[in-house]
């Protein structure tokens, strides 16, 4: 099976790259680096393809499908700039490629396509699926017209996966940010810690994903959490054992504010949000237990 990934030079797409080399699958990483640049940071046996959204994107011949995780990441202050960036770099990149997969001689089967589980907003204690609708607030947003992006896809005939992924749990990504406070003995809960986490560990990541590109009976939104959602504070606690570490130092939101702007909401609010497509379509998880989810990073 040939699979390309757009933006598979980032923390999931490695991972991803890897696995499914491993497994036997051919790979062909499209990305706007050098050829040179992405060969340093893939693994051995991925072709690269480089391109650049002005110049669109061709898919090689006999590609059988597509994952898309392109995306400028959101880790910064948001700024009408940066916004701009978040948006564009994921709605203008993902129409370039239904783009290409429209324009396919050979029409790949399916589009797997990143989305996030900030595309519900701020729900409180509420547990949400993916019935439910999406929320109002700016990555709601960029959610909600990063997927109807995708979705366009469908009218070329083509299987179309929304991934809604939530907080994940690797060595790199956010969570290598985190784990630093924690190294220093100042690590603990972001404001009240009450609100919810829905974090996936990286293997289920990969996991879900390969098992939506084989399963296809599976379309739509899937969200990529664990079963198990939890409220910061308690995962806050859970990594300081996994560290060996207190979690005593409380950040408070006012301090989030200052230094991130409208960031922070993302990490003050979250969603309580399972993964009901995933485990009726039968998915089996990986490292469903978070103490040795977290144990399986610190360790490291």
């Amino acid at each position: 099976m040939h699979i390309v990934i757009v933006g598979g030079t980032g923390f999931i797409g490695r991972a991803l790259t890897e696995a499914l080399l491993a497994a036997g699958w051919r790979v062909t990483v499209a990305t706007r680096r050098s050829p040179a640049q992405a060969s340093r940071v893939l693994p051995s046996g991925a072709a690269v393809l480089s391109w650049n959204a002005p110049g669109g994107l061709a898919l090689p011949p006999g590609t059988d499908a597509v994952v898309n995780l392109a995306g400028a990441s959101i880790a910064r202050r948001w700024t009408q700039a940066a916004k701009r960036l978040i948006l564009e770099s994921r709605v203008g990149t993902t129409r370039a490629v239904v783009a290409a997969l429209a324009a396919a001689s050979a029409r790949p089967r399916v589009l797997v396509n990143a989305s996030a589980v900030g595309y519900y907003g701020r729900r409180g204690d509420e547990i949400v699926t993916e019935a439910d609708g999406p929320g109002q607030d700016f990555l709601a947003s960029v959610c909600r017209q990063w997927e109807a992006a995708a979705k366009e896809a469908e009218a070329a005939g083509i299987r179309v996966v929304l991934l809604r992924t939530g907080f994940v749990v690797g060595r790199g990504g956010a969570m290598r940010l985190m784990l630093l406070p924690y190294r220093l003995f100042l690590g603990g809960p972001l404001g009240s810690g009450q609100q919810w986490l829905p974090w996936i560990h990286l293997d289920d990541v990969v996991g879900l994903i390969r098992f939506a590109l084989e399963n296809e009976a599976l379309q739509g939104p899937v969200n990529l959490t664990a079963p198990e959602p939890v409220r910061q504070e308690v995962f806050a606690r859970a990594l300081g054992r996994a560290m060996g570490r207190p979690a005593w130092l409380r950040t408070p939101a006012w301090a989030l504010r200052t230094a991130l702007g409208e960031m922070a909401d993302m990490l003050l609010t979250g969603q309580r949000a399972v993964p009901a497509a995933a485990l009726a379509a039968g998915y089996t998880f990986r490292r469903p237990d978070l103490d040795e989810a977290l144990r399986s990073v610190a360790a490291h």
